[in-house]
């Protein structure tokens, strides 16, 4: 297990229409760290962002695809995703506000 800071955890944020739409609900999705645990992610969250209160974490693994150039073949590197579910007297994460 790697020895994670909480401002190495979060990557990036994923801007897709369906993570906006999420927003609605106070869910926020982030690329995370490979190793990172659904605890570091809400400590991640809730130090970065302040005031904010994580109520739950999902998490999922993406694998590498697959892609080809010429003969050789290889894999895109993996990928994990976390979504964020804030409480209903949290404060918004203000990265997504202009969007």
């Amino acid at each position: 297990m790697a020895d994670l800071k909480y401002y190495d955890v979060i990557l990036e944020p994923v801007i897709t229409e369906k993570s906006m739409n999420a927003m609605v609900d106070k869910k926020y999705t982030f690329y995370v760290h490979t190793d990172a645990t659904k605890v570091q992610i809400k400590d991640a969250v809730e130090k970065m962002f302040e005031g904010t209160k994580v109520d739950k974490v999902n998490t999922m693994n993406l694998s590498g695809k697959n892609r080809r150039r010429g003969y050789t073949t290889g894999k895109t590197a993996a990928k994990k995703k976390a979504i964020v579910q804030l409480a209903e007297d949290s404060a918004d994460i203000e990265i997504f506000a202009g969007l």
